[in-house]
């Protein structure tokens, strides 16, 4: 398995999701997340556990869909967890996640809600 580039500040993610997503890499992509972390994708459903994320990215990133780097929002610390956010480029909502700090001081996603939609769209 190659050596990814881990991230060390929780902004850090949004990034290498990026690269990743865009390199079509969905097994690097799924290693932004925790072993158990939690996707609200695809809308309206749960994938939990890496392994699924990570299928799951297999088949979005066969598309080869291109992903833009969104600014990120200010981050929320408390102590190891954080909230990290982005407003999407097509201004649709919002993404949220949440990431907890690793006993190597990276960071990764442990609960990711990659698109809210407001009420009554």
């Amino acid at each position: 398995m190659p050596e990814y580039e881990k991230a060390m500040r929780p902004e850090d993610i949004t990034r290498l999701f990026v690269e990743r997503s865009n390199a079509g890499d969905a097994a690097g992509v799924a290693e932004l997340y925790e072993e158990n972390a939690v996707l609200a994708h695809p809308p309206g459903e749960r994938t939990v556990g890496r392994e699924a994320i990570r299928a799951l990215w297999e088949k979005v990133l066969a598309n080869r869909p291109r992903f833009e780097p969104e600014q990120s929002l200010p981050t929320l610390v408390n102590g190891d967890i954080a909230l990290t956010s982005t407003p999407p480029k097509d201004g649709t909502g919002a993404r949220a996640q949440v990431v907890r700090r690793q006993p190597d001081g990276s960071w990764q996603r442990i609960l990711d809600q990659p698109e809210f939609v407001p009420p009554g769209q």
